[in-house]
């Protein structure tokens, strides 16, 4: 049944009231004599019958919106942010930066416990964060050390400069992230320094997480993480890439490899348990292991530059 003309009048300006005069519905309600309910199912009623249409315009600036909405809907993940890709690298890592500083000043409230894992886009995120003063936050490290103790793309340091741009505290995990042996790795991860911080971390509410795809020429081999032929061994099993040293297949599924037997950090199977977990990857380079990861269903949140984007939805 149509609706009659004096409802439709009243419709009219409740709706003004609402949309143009920001009136809430208490408000609208002592206006008009009416209840909040009432308010509320007039609102909805001049909805359905098309007397208030929403328009959502997207916003003229230098965004992907609808490029990140699809690849949020194809891959079922939270969030996605693009950045531009940039002729010069660094500009581009700078831009990942500067968005992942942006989001995690937008989604912490200043309790939470943030986990880091290392390498160069975590060190641009790092360098791009604003000062807080978040003493009840917990930023732990999630993989062990690695390479020189003065290389700052590392899990120390990147986690001790996290904390001081926070204010908040380091939980640092005090081993090497990679060992000679299984022996040696299950006789460190025994001790409760180490057990406690590793159990923090897959606790933790955010992780933010680099995409590794490490070469012959990556800071993976130059550090002497990796040897020539342990990085050969992986890429024969179908290795496309890694998060935290666990090495992925194109599916997103773990390699198995010994290696997994000898490194002090997260596993699969833990990274998992992060409420939120964040893959940052920037580069031609990461497509694959950016891909993987979400066909794994492993990330929460994605920040990423537009050509990895574009491939994405391809």
């Amino acid at each position: 049944m149509p609706t009659d003309p004096i409802t439709q009048k009243l419709m009219y300006k409740i709706a003004r009231a609402y949309y143009e005069d920001n009136l809430t519905h208490q408000e609208i309600g002592e206006r008009f004599g009416l209840s909040r309910i009432k308010v509320g199912r007039l609102l909805e009623k001049a909805r359905k019958e098309k007397l208030v249409q929403i328009t959502i315009q997207e916003p003229k600036i230098d965004a992907d919106i609808e490029l990140e909405n699809a690849i949020e809907k194809k891959y079922h993940v939270d969030e996605v942010i693009l950045v531009p890709r940039y002729t010069e690298h660094r500009r581009t890592l700078r831009a990942i930066g500067q968005a992942t500083a942006d989001f995690l000043d937008r989604i912490i409230v200043g309790d939470e416990v943030v986990g880091l894992t290392w390498g160069g886009t975590l060190l641009a995120v790092v360098d791009a964060l604003h000062s807080n003063n978040w003493p009840g936050m917990k930023v732990v490290q999630l993989l062990g050390g690695l390479g020189s103790p003065e290389a700052d793309m590392y899990a120390a340091d990147l986690t001790i400069r996290m904390a001081q741009s926070f204010g908040a505290k380091a939980r640092l995990l005090s081993a090497p992230g990679i060992v000679s042996s299984k022996e040696i790795c299950d006789a460190l991860l025994q001790d409760q320094q180490i057990k406690e911080t590793l159990e923090l971390g897959c606790k933790a509410d955010i992780g933010l997480i680099g995409l590794g795809r490490p070469t012959s020429s990556s800071p993976v081999i130059r550090a002497g993480i990796l040897t020539p032929s342990e990085l050969a061994e992986l890429e024969q099993q179908g290795a496309v890439g890694d998060m935290g040293l666990r090495f992925m297949d194109s599916k997103g599924e773990a390699i198995h490899n010994e290696i997994n037997d000898r490194i002090i950090g997260l596993n699969f199977e833990q990274f998992k348990e992060i409420k939120k977990l964040v893959g940052i990857a920037a580069g031609p380079e990461k497509f694959e292991v950016v891909k993987a990861s979400l066909m794994g269903n492993l990330l929460s949140v994605l920040i990423t530059d537009s050509d990895i984007g574009k491939r994405l939805v391809e």
